[in-house]
């Protein structure tokens, strides 16, 4: 039996997300069919974790195993052969028995993407979020200082998860601007659900002036959802690396 890692870009427009669900259709259940149209084989792919509908990724990680002789060179465009345009595996690894794309992962890093202009986009708009009013960055910036560290953050994750603990480790922080578009990296040793899209829509608030960038400790101290305020849409967040 062969475990086969592979790296996976995808365009999450259309889907409901990673995970295999009933009665819509998600990424993983797509590589599966591709996978098994190839082999013979039914499989089910481990995936780095869950992504939701609208979330898009450019290096997100899943491993399965097989018993398929293919070698892992002509894996690749055999399984691209049997997948839609917006799926692609990247690359194709053959990994010990023991490889396991989500409990041998040691991070993940996203990206979020707001256009910053009163004007929507025509072009590239699944990809982003579009925010009329214009944001201090300055005081993102600011803010942004209080996520790095370890933290427990209940305030910052939606219920759906059983999670044994809320506390995560955010290693990195950065919010830089290239004229009217704000892109925001978040990598933490784990991510709790909707967690990125929660702290993006906390640091809007701060750009937007609602709260001060202080007011985020007070947040993360509190441990309550309702005080970090909604979240961000999904279509600006994308998963750019699995860390290992």
């Amino acid at each position: 039996m062969r475990n086969i890692k592979l790296l996976i870009e995808y365009d999450g427009t259309n889907y409901a997300g990673w995970q295999r669900q009933k009665n819509v259709m998600t990424i993983q259940e797509k590589i599966e069919r591709a996978i098994e149209a190839i082999t013979g084989e039914k499989t089910q792919i481990t995936g780095s974790s869950r992504t939701d509908a609208g979330v898009h990724a450019k290096g997100y990680t899943g491993n399965f195993y097989t018993n398929s002789k293919i070698s892992v060179e002509k894996f690749t465009g055999a399984i691209n052969s049997k997948l839609p345009r917006d799926i692609v595996i990247l690359h194709c690894y053959e990994v010990p028995t023991e490889f396991h794309s989500r409990y041998n992962s040691t991070g993940k890093m996203y990206s979020y993407t707001i256009l910053n202009r009163y004007q929507a986009a025509a072009v590239g708009r699944s990809y982003i979020y579009h925010h009329k009013q214009i944001l201090d960055v300055v005081a993102m910036k600011e803010a942004a200082k209080y996520f790095i560290g370890i933290h427990d953050f209940s305030a910052f994750k939606n219920l759906g998860s059983s999670v044994k603990t809320s506390v995560r480790t955010i290693t990195r922080l950065d919010i830089v601007k290239d004229e009217d578009t704000i892109k925001i990296y978040i990598a933490a040793d784990g991510f709790l659900y909707n967690m990125v899209r929660i702290i993006v829509g906390a640091l809007v608030r701060v750009g937007e002036g609602k709260i001060r960038p202080n007011e985020i400790k007070n947040i993360i101290e509190s441990k309550e959802r309702s005080k970090a305020g909604k979240s961000v849409p999904p279509g600006g967040l994308c998963l750019e690396e699995v860390f290992y």
